[in-house]
């Protein structure tokens, strides 16, 4: 659970005789939204590749300006440049492969990513803190083992939903179902998320 500390933002001075805003004002006023992920991988093959066209063109410019002959790849991309046209197989394959690596780069610029993280709640707008989806299954799984009849618990956590089966070897599976329902409930609650997903239970009677 990464926590994380942002600048403090300037309090407005209170007038004397001013009630301080509770907890739940607090709260209420402040909304902590999913971190951001750096990239760091795409960034740096994109960076990469650039870096290694520029660098192959720029030796065989400074090579011809030597007066060497230009290079054998340099001098086959701008004849295939020149004579092909556009309608060609190879040059719609290039635009396809450069068109999709730009929506690609602006997906990556316009989401978030780190869908593995859910926002918690935060008592104050500067700390923020984050708890990792399979940690929150295993808590909810936790709480479901505990339901009586319950034999075997699966938890899936989303970012809207969670779903839980479960294999119930006694008692009446509505009764079940409606326990662990409200036991799922409670200890979702207890995560303190900043969007509660919706639970979705299944039972299945299992006697062997």
């Amino acid at each position: 659970m990464p926590l994380t500390k942002e600048p403090e933002e300037p309090r407005e001075p209170t007038e004397p005789g001013s009630p301080n805003p509770t907890a739940g004002e607090r709260d209420r006023g402040h909304r902590t939204h999913r971190p951001w992920s750096a990239r760091r991988l795409p960034s740096a093959l994109v960076a990469s590749v650039t870096l290694v066209a520029a660098v192959a063109a720029l030796v065989d410019v400074v090579a011809v300006r030597a007066g060497r002959p230009a290079a054998a790849w340099r001098r086959h991309l701008a004849d295939a440049l020149a004579t092909r046209p556009v309608d060609d197989v190879w040059m719609l394959t290039g635009a396809a492969v450069a068109a999709a690596v730009g929506i690609w780069l602006i997906v990556l610029a316009l989401t978030p990513g780190l869908r593995h993280w859910l926002p918690l709640r935060s008592p104050t707008p500067g700390l923020r803190a984050f708890l990792d989806r399979d940690g929150a299954a295993d808590l909810l799984r936790d709480a479901a083992m505990r339901v009586p009849g319950v034999s075997k618990a699966r938890i899936r956590v989303r970012r809207h939903r969670v779903k839980a089966r479960a294999d119930v070897r006694f008692r009446a599976p509505r009764q079940v179902k409606d326990d662990l329902t409200a036991v799922l409930d409670e200890e979702r609650d207890r995560l303190a998320l900043a969007r509660p997903p919706r639970i979705v239970v299944r039972v299945r009677q299992r006697t062997n």
